[in-house]
């Protein structure tokens, strides 16, 4: 396997979302991309971004880093009107293949959410990120600017993603660490499998990831001209997408520390100045 070049993994990353865009929501056995359940009305998405969120019926909605859609539709079938961005092109093609399936209006734009199109600026009521997102981010800043430019004013900003302290976890059993906590130098490592289906089989890839500490994360979006009117770090979640953490009798996922538990989610919301000039770029 040829190496990364040492300044940009961009081109490996998408190879690995191409292919588990293909993959996901294919075999009897995927946990999290449930394509039959989502074409008979089932609603993908979770409590806290729809919290932060609110009602969006009528709102114009970016997705960024959208994956082939079901999130995204599941704005839409909230009354939301949605684009999605994936810098995948084989998960905007399967993205707009399922708004057909599910008879639902949509746009898919693919695009690096590091360098958003210009038509994109100004024409949303709220962007919004959930899950996985950051880690794949070399340039937290663009992604900052991006996203504000491309809110109106006194639009709101919805993240929602893995805690860099829970990142920083190989195992919890026993307790491992062995990702840096913030920096957002480059991690190489090479990726097997997916998440969304342990067992199925796909080639193992080389790939880039970028550690950013929650300060870097609310820094890189004031310095981007949003107001964080909101910052919660969630100590329990529905899922564990990184399968290393124990379920409890309510079936949550939980990081014990202790008598008690570290924080396994943040949601950061960020509102754009009703007066805020368009982010340089």
């Amino acid at each position: 396997m040829n190496g990364i070049p040492p300044d940009d993994g961009l081109a490996a990353n998408r190879a690995l979302w191409d292919a588990r865009a293909k993959a996901h929501g294919t075999t009897p056995d995927d946990v999290f991309y449930d394509v039959d359940a989502f074409l008979a009305g089932r609603q993908t998405l979770h409590g806290i971004e729809r919290e932060l969120a609110g009602d969006v019926a009528g709102r114009d909605v970016l997705h960024l880093q959208c994956h082939f859609g079901m999130d995204t539709l599941s704005w839409a079938r909230l009354g939301a009107r949605v684009t999605g961005v994936d810098f995948s092109p084989a998960a905007i093609a399967r993205a707009r293949e399922l708004a057909g399936r599910a008879a639902l209006a949509a746009e898919f734009v693919e695009a690096d959410t590091q360098d958003l199109p210009s038509g994109l600026a100004g024409r949303f009521d709220l962007v919004i990120a959930t899950y996985g997102v950051l880690c794949w981010i070399g340039d937290l800043d663009a992604w900052m600017r991006g996203a504000a430019t491309a809110l109106r004013p006194g639009g709101r900003l919805v993240l929602v993603d893995l805690h860099p302290a829970f990142q920083t976890l190989a195992s919890y059993e026993p307790l491992v660490a062995d990702w840096p906590y913030g920096g957002g130098e480059p991690q190489r490592e090479t990726v097997t499998g997916t998440y969304a289906d342990p067992d199925l089989p796909m080639a193992a890839r080389e790939v880039v990831q970028y550690p950013h500490s929650v300060g870097e994360i609310v820094t890189a979006a004031a310095g981007a001209g949003l107001v964080v009117d909101r910052l919660t770090e969630h100590t329990e979640a529905a899922f564990d997408a990184r399968r290393i953490l124990p379920q409890g009798p309510d079936g949550s996922y939980r990081f014990p520390f202790g008598d008690t538990h570290l924080p396994v989610l943040y949601s950061l919301r960020a509102v754009s100045p009703p007066d805020r000039r368009p982010a340089a770029r």
